[in-house]
């Protein structure tokens, strides 16, 4: 385990912050104390006007705040874009976290914007790309990075080892940490057939940061479906509360995009991961 990793501090059960909930967060009427931590999502704040800007100051006021970027594309070949590193570079700079956090994924490709996270190939060249797009990233973002798992509805072309080598390959060639998604872990395994004991028993766990996890949607035909908006399943908090006993994360972050509820059921949510976490022994 990397030394810098021993040194995050722990935050506890978070909310990935949306605008709707601003007044409950920040507003006279905030529930401040009952969120940990918040995660902003980091290209809403690049190239913003002034009164998100203002949004953002409000909130570096009330809470430590985790930049979460979505189109770094660390997993481009011929590298990633230097326009938007440094301004991203300037926002975590801005904020000074305890750590920032990408996906472990492409968004483009080719001179193209793909408009989505597409997966990577589980290769030894797809390792040496992420970790040379790292190192870029590195040079002018001083906070250590972690890296999201994300869902996938195929295995890439070129794939040649199991995702949890993969994972551990990335991490150490990168020196970064996991942001595990439970709610991916969970999709990816049952849509493809694969057991969560034995991903868990062969996965890197020791460089989990911090988790994510969100509501799932099922289709007709059965499959899982990443929709972001949700309640938690139960499903998905019995994966928690699994991982939560095997994995030493700092903290975890709802998230939720769409059909967003009224901001207490919300925060029973954010309450019983924090109390599933105390159970644990992982946070206060």
């Amino acid at each position: 385990m990397p030394a810098w990793l021993g040194g995050i501090p722990v935050l506890g059960s978070g909310l990935g912050f949306r605008p709707p909930w601003r007044d409950s967060l920040i507003g006279r009427d905030a529930q401040a104390s009952k969120v940990d931590f918040l995660e902003i999502t980091a290209d809403h704040y690049l190239d913003a006007p002034r009164w998100k800007l203002a949004e953002l100051t409000a909130l570096r006021e009330h809470f430590t705040l985790i930049p979460h970027a979505l189109d770094l594309s660390l997993g481009t070949a011929e590298g990633i874009d230097q326009g938007y590193l440094d301004k991203l570079a300037e926002l975590v700079e801005y904020l000074d976290p305890p750590y920032w956090s990408e996906h472990l994924a492409f968004t483009k490709a080719g001179g193209r914007e793909l408009g989505h996270l597409a997966p990577l190939p589980f290769s030894n060249e797809a390792v040496d790309v992420v970790a040379r797009n790292v190192e870029m990233a590195k040079r002018v973002i001083a906070q250590p990075l972690i890296l999201e798992n994300i869902t996938c509805d195929l295995t890439m072309p070129g794939s040649h080892l199991p995702e949890t080598v993969f994972l551990g390959e990335v991490f150490a060639a990168a020196d970064c940490g996991w942001l595990l998604d439970v709610t991916n872990l969970l999709i990816n395994s049952r849509n493809h057939d694969r057991s969560i004991g034995a991903f868990l028993d062969e996965a890197p766990l020791e460089r989990v940061v911090q988790l994510h996890y969100v509501g799932f949607a099922r289709s007709s035909s059965g499959r899982l479906i990443d929709n972001h908006g949700a309640r938690i399943n139960d499903e998905v908090w019995d994966l928690m509360e699994l991982i939560l006993q095997r994995a030493s994360p700092r903290g975890a972050i709802l998230e939720r995009d769409q059909n967003l509820p009224e901001f207490g059921e919300i925060m029973g949510e954010v309450g019983k991961t924090r109390q599933l976490g105390r159970e644990a022994g992982r946070w206060n």
